[in-house]
Order: C-alpha cells, then sequence, then structure tokens
C-alpha cells in the first residue's frame, strides 16, 4: 500500500491560554488547542478532515517570505497519513456484488464460510494492508 504523507504549513498562535492553529493552504482549516501537543493532534484532525473527500491536494507553501508572523506566532509544519485517516474514520460498509463457480458457493456455504470476511482479508492481503 503506498504511503500518503501529507504535509501542510501552518500557524500556531498562542493567545496567553490556546495555541490557535491556522493553515497557510488550507483556506478556513483551523483549530486550537489547549497545549501545544494537543493544537498539533487537533490540527491533525482538522487537516484530515478538510482533506478527506479531495483528490487533488492543493500545494503546500515552502517559501515563507512573504509571512508576517507576531512574536506569539510561529510556522510548523503538520503532517497526517491520509491512507491511515481513511482507515480510521471511513470505515463504513458498502455491498458489493460478486460472482463465484456454484460449486464454491455451496462448499463455502456448507462449512459456514462468511464471504464478507474472507474478501477483506483477501483484498487486505493482495493490498499488503497490515
Amino acid at each position: 500500500m503506498r504511503n500518503q504523507l501529507t504535509v501542510f504549513p501552518a500557524i500556531f498562535t498562542y493567545d496567553g491560554k490556546y495555541y490557535n492553529v491556522d493553515f497557510i493552504d488550507l483556506k478556513g482549516c483551523s483549530t486550537y488547542g489547549d497545549s501545544i501537543q494537543n493544537a498539533y493532534l487537533m490540527a491533525q484532525d482538522a487537516m484530515g478532515l478538510y482533506l478527506d473527500d479531495m483528490t487533488n491536494f492543493p500545494t503546500p507553501t515552502l517559501d515563507f517570505s512573504d509571512v508576517t508572523l507576531q512574536k506569539n506566532q510561529f510556522i510548523s509544519f503538520v503532517s497526517i497519513d491520509m491512507d491511515e485517516y481513511h482507515k480510521k474514520f471511513n470505515n463504513k460498509s458498502i455491498k458489493k456484488t460478486l460472482t463465484i463457480p456454484e460449486w464454491l458457493n455451496y462448499l463455502s456455504e456448507k462449512n459456514n464460510i462468511n464471504f464478507s470476511q474472507v474478501l477483506q482479508e483477501a483484498l487486505k492481503e493482495k493490498l499488503g494492508i497490515d
């Protein structure tokens, strides 16, 4: 399985109580935390939610020469593995129709084989998913 590690810069602003996080390239994607660690985790969640339905992500800004920061601000890169995010949050079941030989269906049912479970296990093995 490919690794879809995604990284975007964010401006962290400490207001004396909270760390507010605003992504430079993800307009409207903001969050906050009551500690720097919590703000970073919240930023990962916000970024995952923002990017979840996108197929083409914006290009991350790497040149910060035009960014003016206040003394209570800093820029940090926030990363998230979108494949892991999808596995964690997009786990709803969908119905698929498949065709197998009648004799295989008969033997499988006779042996109480769970078709959905076997298909999931086979797909995970084929895709190299743990």
